[in-house]
């Protein structure tokens, strides 16, 4: 079992098993992380996902739909896992979505609840997906999509963050949350001098 470290290209998402992937519970206990090499794949699991979204979930849907995370950037190493940010127009409006995401595969969590509805799929120990419901043109909408972008067109930040997520691995193995949140500096950064340029 590789724990705490990049998985190379050779070992694929078939070559594990449910819970090699250590996709915690957010929030409750310590879990490995494991990072992958891009998939080309993931563009297209995002849009089928983004499809059932719209299908499932439409009438809250508030602005857009976003691929965001690592998955999202071309040639970066991530946790095998699409991350989807649904735009709503407030949580209180979108609460009735809970239920019907319930109905339909998602596992809903009140992680982070203040400022979006989490959920994830297609198990809580197993994920392929997490979904955030988060308010349109928020600032965490807004940052999120900054940071994305960031990494999509600076190499060199992409380079950097990749360093930065390696070591992580490592230093964090067994902890995910921990993992998380040291990354934050970073991002953090890079949003400041985003906003000083």
């Amino acid at each position: 079992m590789l724990r705490g470290r990049f998985v190379p290209k050779a070992v694929t998402n078939t070559q594990r098993n449910d819970a090699e992937f250590g996709n915690e519970l957010s929030g409750t206990n310590p879990a490995p992380v494991f990072l992958s090499e891009y998939n080309p794949e993931w563009p297209a699991k995002f849009e089928a996902e983004r499809q059932n979204l719209e299908a499932l979930i439409g009438d809250w849907l508030c602005g857009s739909i976003e691929h965001v995370g690592s998955t999202a950037v071309p040639g970066l190493i991530a946790k095998p896992v699409i991350d989807i940010m649904f735009g709503v127009r407030s949580l209180d409006e979108s609460r009735p979505a809970i239920e019907v995401l319930a109905n339909n595969g998602y596992h809903y969590f009140p992680y982070k609840s203040d400022v979006m509805h989490w959920f994830c799929k297609p198990s809580e120990s197993y994920r392929t997906h997490h979904l955030h419901l988060i308010t349109y043109k928020s600032n965490l909408w807004v940052e999120r999509l900054q940071f994305r972008d960031a990494l999509r067109s600076d190499k060199s930040i992409a380079i950097e963050y990749t360093k930065l997520k390696k070591s992580l691995a490592d230093k964090c193995g067994e902890d995910r949350e921990k993992y998380t949140q040291e990354k934050w500096p970073f991002i953090q950064n890079t949003l400041n001098n985003m906003r000083e340029e």
